[in-house]
């Protein structure tokens, strides 16, 4: 009750509440867990950087651009009022008044609450140590860089600012687990396809199937659709697999890589179980695309070959060479320690650049505080040719169950590409 009196006061008189030093310690507390389901750290820290101080790059269709400083120093947040914090964080429209970039989720966190608005900010304000640090300029060229067309694109994709409503008579969990992902949590921005305008198909369950259905490729790796489809999405997992999977980064199905790496080690892994439980249950409540969908068998037809000495099919010996020693040659990996590739929904996707990429590049299982294991996948790319990584991906992707289409060596030459460009970058 303390906490909304507190946040009543703050929306009534501006800024006002947060000048004195006797803000609610609790109402901080609760800000620094928001910000936490809303990753703000992953996004707003570059590498080797300070916390909050901004300078991230993120590749974009039309440049790169540079995540910006919002530590409570006067070159980043410090002397925004509320009314300044509000608006660009659910508006869009940064305190000199032009639209920022819709790399920050705006469109998403249009529907957090005034409450949780102003824990955010007190946190801001007064959890977050101040960083002297300047943005940086875009490296987006003229004239693309301009910024009044984003006003426009504002104006006709941007969804009012209205606080979450829950569905009448609905799951009070699954009503949670919607505020999450549809808004704090800005799922969607990743895990929702694009149009060719940049703006997301669907901003909630509500507006279509496009909504978390996976995304094109963005730095070489694919968000994956979130749907009940077997085949590339969630329709295997149960509730408990994706809390544990959400919580720790692995799971029977498969381990955390790319981007999603972020969200676990500086978001997920700090969530209450009850949140985390909402969030999942609200994901499984999402219906396949697919109309056919229907539940993937294991064929172990493959599984007996390569016992039998039998590797013959094309990508079949670089497979046993290079994958079966973790991941087995019945494809079934090790639990929670080196993901299985049969029936795993992330590598059947139609397009397979992020399967590509770790073969690639390889990566790295980050520990959490429940799970503090850290196991790595060697990268690949100094040793396999292109048509050798079309090769053993083609047969990862269709073997033991797996029903995805062959990738060609041109496919692989693009993520390699990308990948070198993004590490120059």
């Amino acid at each position: 009750m303390k906490n909304l009196l507190i946040a009543t006061f703050a929306l009534c008189f501006g800024s006002s509440a947060f000048a004195a030093e006797s803000v609610d310690p609790s109402l901080v507390k609760q800000g620094e867990y928001l910000a936490r389901a809303g990753d703000c750290v992953a996004c707003h820290t570059a590498k080797d950087g300070k916390p909050f101080a901004g300078g991230l790059p993120m590749q974009t269709p039309i440049g790169t651009i540079y995540s910006t400083n919002i530590t409570p120093d006067k070159t980043g947040i410090g002397e925004y009022s509320f009314e300044d914090f509000d608006k660009a964080v659910r508006r869009g429209i940064g305190k000199s008044g032009s639209t920022l970039y819709p790399a920050m989720p705006y469109p998403s966190y249009a529907r957090v609450t005034d409450t949780d608005m102003q824990a955010l900010y007190a946190y801001f304000m007064k959890g977050v140590a101040p960083v002297v640090q300047d943005n940086k300029d875009v490296d987006i060229p003229w004239p693309l860089s301009m910024r009044w067309p984003l006003a426009g694109w504002r104006w006709m994709f941007a969804p009012k600012v209205e606080a979450y409503q829950a569905v009448a008579a609905q799951d009070p969990v699954i009503s949670r687990g919607a505020y999450l992902v549809e808004g704090l949590g800005h799922c969607g921005a990743c895990h929702t396809p694009r149009a060719i305008t940049m703006q997301e198909k669907a901003l909630s369950a509500s507006e279509g199937k496009a909504f978390l259905s996976g995304s094109a490729p963005l730095e070489g790796w694919i968000a994956k659709n979130l749907r009940g489809d077997h085949k590339d999405g969630l329709g295997s997992w149960s509730e408990p697999q994706l809390v544990q999977f959400l919580k720790t980064g692995r799971s029977d199905h498969s381990a955390v890589f790319g981007g999603m790496t972020d969200v676990v080690e500086h978001s997920m892994q700090y969530m209450s179980d009850q949140d985390l439980t909402a969030i999942a249950r609200y994901l499984k409540t999402l219906p396949a695309n697919d109309p056919q969908d229907q539940p993937q068998q294991y064929d172990e037809h493959v599984a007996k070959a390569l016992w039998k000495g039998d590797d013959s099919k094309t990508g079949a010996a670089l497979y046993v060479d290079n994958c079966s020693a973790c991941h087995r040659t019945d494809g079934k990996g090790y639990t929670r320690v080196f993901p299985a590739l049969a029936g795993n929904p992330v590598l059947q996707s139609a397009d397979a650049a992020s399967l590509i990429n770790i073969v690639l590049n390889g990566g790295t299982l980050a520990a959490t505080h429940t799970a503090p294991s850290t196991f790595t996948m060697p990268a690949f790319a100094w040793r396999m040719t292109d048509q050798q990584v079309a090769d053993v991906v083609s047969f990862i992707r269709s073997s033991w169950g797996n029903q995805a289409a062959a990738v060609k060596a041109s496919d692989v030459a693009s993520v390699r590409k990308e990948g070198m460009q993004t590490t120059a970058n």
